[in-house]
């Protein structure tokens, strides 16, 4: 279905796009080339939801069971007196997991932010079942940023969720867990594979929903100098440069998988970038990381934003299960049955 895309103060002015200003089709603003998305971004900022359905509000109409879920926005500092924004989901009266997660949202580096479904109602769904979460934005890489800034936002993020654990989720920080979908799964496994070496920090798993983990996710074994730009150019965008797309600390599919938790994979089955998730899912097996991945079935890239989908309604549910099944291992112990 194609919808048109407003940012939250159009003009109406005609363009090249036989569209108002401000206004264009997510057909036509997917054809963009990155320079042109990046221009477009510029002038006229995130775009809003054409949706009318996708607010808390509507959602907790829509899915009762999200009524007693508590957000409260969060304010995370930074370097520079730069801050963070966040949101954090605690339902009181869910039975407690006695886990929390922290989760990135998607948006290709560009875009995306806390009230998307990818990011709200993701959210809404874990609390409800006793999984609080800390949603968490970051700096997207327009006018000029590039890699490490959104990575070290996350890591900054997490590193505020370490230490403030009780006090936001009411849980231990050793059973902090921390994911994100597409870009949000390639900026939450970077922050991983960078802090590893940190006492203290690590997360007690990682989930990852439609990642994008190498330069080229589509085909991830493809050497880069046969890929022109074009195909490259979102993680051209985000890594700076090209020579910066062998930068394993930035595209964490191109490590050796050393030094990850326990990983939860999920892909979809008709996702293009559905390769790059195949190919961490083995680089992690070969280094002896305990990774389980699932495929979604009839779903494609960006179903979890979507809250009508029965496939997202699945993701969630197995991103719940895996957490209580992880929780479950860890307090019978290593000798138990």
């Amino acid at each position: 279905m194609d919808v048109v895309i407003a940012p939250h103060a159009a003009g109406s002015t005609m363009n090249d796009h036989g569209t108002t200003s401000g206004q264009m089709t997510s057909e036509a603003f997917r054809a963009l080339s990155i320079d042109d998305k990046l221009d477009w971004l510029a002038e006229h900022g995130e775009p809003a939801d054409p949706r009318s359905d996708t607010d808390t509000r509507s959602l907790i109409r829509r899915f009762p069971h999200l009524a007693d879920v508590v957000l409260s926005d969060v304010t995370i500092p930074r370097l520079a007196g730069r801050t963070l924004a966040a949101r954090a989901y605690v339902d009181p009266t869910a039975e407690p997991s006695g886990a929390g997660l922290v989760w990135a949202h998607g948006g290709a580096f560009l875009g995306g932010h806390l009230d998307m479904p990818e990011a709200n109602w993701v959210s809404l769904e874990l609390a409800a079942s006793g999984v609080p979460v800390l949603s968490i934005d970051y700096t997207k890489c327009l006018r000029g940023v590039h890699y490490p800034v959104p990575s070290d936002d996350v890591m900054s993020a997490w590193e505020y969720a370490v230490r403030e654990a009780e006090t936001l989720l009411g849980v231990d920080a050793h059973s902090l867990y921390v994911g994100g979908a597409s870009a949000g799964a390639t900026l939450a496994a970077s922050a991983v594979r960078r802090g590893s070496a940190r006492p203290g920090m690590e997360p007690a798993g990682l989930v990852l929903v439609y990642p994008a983990l190498h330069p080229n996710s589509f085909q991830p074994t493809q050497s880069l100098e046969t890929v022109d730009d074009r195909t490259l150019e979102i993680s051209i965008n985000y890594a700076g440069s090209r020579a910066a797309l062998k930068n394993p600390d930035a595209f964490p599919g191109l490590g050796d998988g050393t030094g990850f938790p326990d990983t939860l994979i999920v892909a979809c089955e008709f996702d293009a970038m559905r390769p790059s998730a195949e190919e961490f899912h083995a680089t992690l097996l070969a280094a002896g990381v305990n990774s389980h991945y699932r495929l979604e079935l009839d779903s494609d890239h960006g179903h979890i934003d979507e809250p009508t989908h029965p496939g997202a309604v699945r993701t969630i549910a197995a991103i719940k299960d895996w957490i209580a099944g992880r929780l479950r291992l860890t307090t019978l112990g290593p000798t138990a049955p």
